[in-house]
């Protein structure tokens, strides 16, 4: 017997075969070792890179934790110790701007005088003027636009009431179209109509109460007849016979449809 071969002995015939290897399983153990050795070396390439990107960029990802924490902390303390003790001085200091302002609208008599007070403020308390100037951002500021560009309307300074009420802004619904329609009158008393006619159009996007649309409608069909635009003076005299059959403005609205036809 040979160590690597066999003769096998078959009738007229002589072959032979070459003993095959078996693997031991101490070879497959040794297999498994590297590939898990590898496994593991690749982790930790792994696990360095990450830890060389870490301590490369510590200090930006520091950074951008701490902006972040302080700025909330800023809002914070922006919010506690200046906008809510500001906020609650503007309230306080508009009392008497709008005071001066009641009583110039209830007045008969020395409107300007009433109205200049509630501008520029009276017994050692600041105006609309000066909480505009004071106390922007709050609640108080923004009506004080409000009614500084109603009181520049009533004084006839329309160019001023214009840039102050444009300044205003508001959810509720009336003030926001008063405001709009007041700064198409002052268009009108400036002549530029087409410009009166335009904020007479957004008052009207703003506004469905019952006695203020209305107004506005006939304002914007008197001023869309006097620009020749009958189909639009039309329409806005259609709406209040329509939909407002009982307000004051459709006492003569026959008489208007019939002048645009």
């Amino acid at each position: 017997m040979f160590d690597s071969y066999k003769i096998l002995f078959l009738p007229g015939i002589m072959a032979t075969y070459k003993k095959r290897s078996v693997k031991t399983k101490t070879n497959l153990k040794a297999k498994n070792i590297e590939s898990t050795k590898q496994v593991f070396d690749t982790l930790d390439v792994s696990a360095s890179k990450t830890e060389t990107f870490v301590n490369q960029y510590q200090n930006y990802i520091i950074g951008a934790i701490l902006s972040v924490l302080i700025a909330f902390s800023a809002y914070y303390a922006y919010d506690k110790f200046i906008v809510q003790p500001k906020t609650t001085e503007s309230n306080l200091e508009i009392f008497t701007a709008q005071k001066y302002f009641d009583l110039a609208v209830k007045s008969d008599n020395n409107k300007d005088s009433l109205f200049n007070l509630s501008l520029n403020g009276a017994e050692g308390k600041f105006g609309f003027l000066d909480i505009i100037e004071n106390y922007s951002g709050t609640d108080a500021s923004n009506i004080s636009y409000y009614s500084a560009g109603m009181a520049y309307y009533n004084l006839k300074k329309y160019d001023l009431a214009i840039e102050f009420l444009e300044n205003f802004s508001s959810d509720d619904e009336i003030l926001q179209s008063l405001s709009y329609a007041t700064i198409g009158d002052a268009f009108v008393q400036l002549n530029q109509f087409e410009d009166g006619l335009n904020y007479y159009e957004s008052a009207l996007s703003y506004s469905n109460n019952s006695f203020i649309r209305p107004l506005i409608l006939q304002k914007a069909g008197d001023l869309a007849k006097e620009l020749g635009k009958l189909n639009d003076a039309k329409k806005y005299y259609q709406e209040i016979k329509d939909d407002f059959p009982k307000s004051n403005e459709a006492n003569l609205i026959d008489i208007k449809l019939e002048q645009v036809k």
